[in-house]
């Protein structure tokens, strides 16, 4: 499922989106074949007369519950899981029916921690925890590619510390000096207007 992008502000860049490691599929795939193999079989082997009938009918059913619960359930909600990371916050989302989404502005970012199996390093994922002021806490598990995903946070977040606030005294724009041919900015009388504050000349 594709992430909805009316979650964004128009000023925010999409730097990661990732869903967590395909082998999170594997084993829903199998179950998926499995349940088919299990199918076919009972099929080709019971015999053609009413009992038989009535065998496959229950293995078709067993075997169709089995691989709506253990296979396209997980396999929908690895698709609708999301780990988006923009240039001032990480989104979180996840819910197949119902969603639910966690914002974590990189600002609040104190601490993230990355976390390997011996399995996840052959695969090249591990989890990443990332902690934010106020004892909250989001785990990224699954992440693929986690040694380049934990770079770029890192890189993100010192960016973001690094930014001016515009808001901070010291940081607004200097003006620039009157011409000499031009009168002062004091010297010249101002009225009010619909518009707001106009220079008034003579």
């Amino acid at each position: 499922m594709r992430f909805p992008d009316d979650v964004l502000t128009d000023e925010e860049d999409v730097v990661l989106h990732l869903h967590p490691h395909a082998r999170v599929a594997i084993l829903p795939s199998l179950v998926l074949l499995v349940t088919l193999a299990v199918m076919i079989v009972a099929w080709v082997m019971l015999p053609t007369n009413a009992g038989g009938r009535i065998g496959v009918w229950v293995v078709g059913v067993i075997c169709l519950v089995v691989a709506v619960r253990r296979g396209v359930w997980p396999l929908l909600v690895w698709r609708c899981t999301h780990y988006v990371v923009t240039d001032e916050r990480i989104l979180l989302q996840d819910g197949v029916l119902a969603r639910e989404r966690r914002d974590l502005p990189l600002a609040r970012v104190n601490d993230h921690a990355m976390s390997q199996s011996l399995l996840d390093r052959l695969l090249g994922c591990g989890t990443l925890t990332v902690d934010s002021i106020g004892d909250h806490v989001a785990v990224l598990a699954s992440v693929p590619h986690v040694h380049e995903v934990q770079t770029t946070l890192y890189e993100l977040i010192e960016h973001d510390r690094l930014r001016p606030d515009d808001d901070e005294p010291g940081n607004e724009p200097e003006d620039d000096e009157p011409d000499d041919d031009e009168p002062a900015a004091d010297a010249v009388p101002r009225a009010r207007d619909r518009r707001g504050w106009r220079a008034v000349r003579g």
